[in-house]
């Protein structure tokens, strides 16, 4: 225990003295995150309006970034907020500056941060590679969340795990839900350095955005379900496949076309975070 405190008192040392710079960071990551969001969003409207046929997940609006003018300067920047808010939420989950604690709540809440700081983890490295010349950056969605299915199931009971994890992602999803109706999803924010107008905007945003994702979440799970039962790690699909499961529907298009303004509002609303959000590193 003894060991254990004084690792910590030496985490939040370091984590005070390089506050400002896990500040910025942490700020440029919720730019970053929100940019992909409303690239992703823009192109799958973009299909439900017939102007295009292929929906892209976070990788395809990377990719969407290197095409533009001064696009590999651009994903370079990207790719370092991507990091940085890799790295915010990691010390969110280390060190707890937001006061999560350690009950029950806390701890699934903290190890949320870490998954999630995990994954955006990837997603800037890919970003980083792609900025270096790698043409796919490691692959589609599709793809990457059927080799990380296959490896989970090689693993003892691998696919009740898969099924476990994918239950998980549909409770998280409904979750969303949850937060998009009952959660002060600004009340993080400095709302006194906010025009009345754009706080409502942004949380009239935020509570779209949150419900596209719940929907995108449920429909992930749905997929990592049926590929435990299967036995098929090909059927799991990530973001860009839920996309395509909506186009693919009944009243694809309209259905497509609510998700896609729905996530362009939840990129729009981290954005805003990115400037108003109260952040603390330790």
């Amino acid at each position: 225990m003894a060991i254990q405190h004084e690792m910590e008192h030496q985490a939040r040392n370091a984590a005070r003295q390089a506050g400002p710079g896990v500040v910025m960071l942490a700020r440029l990551g919720y730019a970053a995150r929100g940019v992909v969001y409303v690239i992703v969003g823009i192109l799958a409207a973009r299909v439900a309006m017939g102007r295009r046929s292929q929906v892209e997940g976070t990788r395809g609006a990377l990719a969407e970034i290197i095409e533009k003018p001064f696009g590999r300067v651009m994903l370079g920047i990207v790719a370092l907020g991507l990091f940085g808010y890799a790295l915010w939420r990691l010390v969110q989950a280390g060190l707890d500056p937001e006061h999560k604690g350690h009950d029950a709540g806390g701890t699934v809440k903290r190890l949320g941060y870490a998954l999630s700081g995990i994954v955006h983890a990837g997603l800037a490295v890919t970003a980083a590679r792609m900025v270096m010349g790698s043409s796919s950056g490691g692959g589609g969605d599709g793809s990457q969340a059927a080799t990380w299915t296959g490896r989970l199931m090689e693993a003892p009971a691998g696919r009740w795990l898969v099924a476990l994890v994918g239950l998980g992602i549909a409770a998280y999803g409904i979750y969303q839900f949850y937060r998009a109706v009952k959660s002060d999803l600004a009340k993080r924010l400095d709302l006194g350095k906010m025009r009345v107008r754009t706080r409502e905007m942004a949380v009239r945003a935020a509570k779209a955005g949150v419900a596209a994702r719940g929907v995108v979440f449920l429909l992930i799970a749905y997929f990592l379900v049926r590929a435990a039962i299967d036995y098929e790690p090909s059927e799991a699909r990530g973001l860009q496949g839920a996309l395509e499961a909506l186009r693919d529907a009944s009243y694809g298009p309209w259905m497509l076309g609510i998700v896609a303004l729905g996530l362009i509002g939840y990129g729009l609303f981290e954005i805003v975070k990115a400037r108003y959000r109260r952040i603390s590193a330790t």
